[in-house]
């Protein structure tokens, strides 16, 4: 056998292996997905509380989505979301959000915007609201300052709301994003070129970078809000 058929051989094997590795990991969420259709009859049965079966309901959703079965999984998050906001589970509605826009449905922008609202406006788990605005700077052209705004605001609850290990995992992620962001955006390399592209953008200041975030988010939204605001923010601890 020739160096030819050797590599040919190789790539085969190679193709082969990760056929079957999808193959299992698909066969996996399969079977998950079904012990929590189970799951799902069980609490049907024994009346359980709105956020418990919201709860599952949110699980379910995300299997779905890891499955690509966006279309399926979307009434189910959607329901639960709304279930997760009367119970006052901001975190876990945030959570839905995310998986809302992971379905690539045609509202799934606007669950991005209001699961940003909810990471920013909530004391919430800070790991989900540096992945929710993931996405924003993702979605952004190269040459827009959205991305900037998303990554700054990132960085910032990063800085501010996690601790100890999390805290320094989370602003070392942050802070690489936000400058791969910069050599997106301006072809930024150098450490002086990025502290005044910063003070260009006014990113130093959270009063300024709050108000161009929450612009950002009024455009994913436009006027198809699920929830109402200034209600739920009354319902904030006062240092939240």
């Amino acid at each position: 056998m020739n160096f030819i058929d050797l590599t040919q051989s190789s790539l085969a094997d190679t193709a082969a292996d990760s056929v079957r590795s999808n193959s299992a990991e698909i066969a996996a969420l399969e079977s998950h997905l079904s012990a929590l259709q189970d799951q799902e009859r069980d609490l049907a049965r024994n009346q359980a509380s709105a956020e418990e079966r919201a709860e599952l309901k949110l699980q379910m959703a995300r299997t779905l989505v890891s499955l690509e079965r966006g279309a399926e999984a979307w009434p189910l998050a959607r329901a639960a979301l709304d279930s997760l906001i009367q119970a006052q589970d901001f975190e876990s509605a945030a959570d839905c959000c995310e998986v809302l826009f992971r379905a690539e449905q045609p509202q799934s922008l606007a669950a991005l915007g209001q699961g940003i609202w909810l990471a920013v406006t909530c004391p919430i788990d800070p790991d989900l609201s540096v992945e929710l605005l993931s996405h924003v700077i993702e979605e952004t052209p190269d040459d827009a300052d959205g991305a900037a705004v998303a990554a700054t605001t990132a960085l910032f609850l990063a800085d501010v709301r996690a601790q100890g290990t999390q805290r320094e995992n989370l602003m070392f992620f942050a802070s690489q994003q936000l400058g791969e962001v910069a050599r997106r955006h301006s072809q930024i390399e150098s450490q002086d070129a990025f502290d005044a592209w910063r003070d260009r953008l006014e990113l130093r200041e959270p009063d300024k970078f709050l108000v161009r975030l929450r612009n950002i988010v009024d455009v994913l939204v436009q006027d198809d809000w699920w929830f109402d605001r200034e209600a739920l923010q009354s319902q904030l601890p006062l240092n939240a």
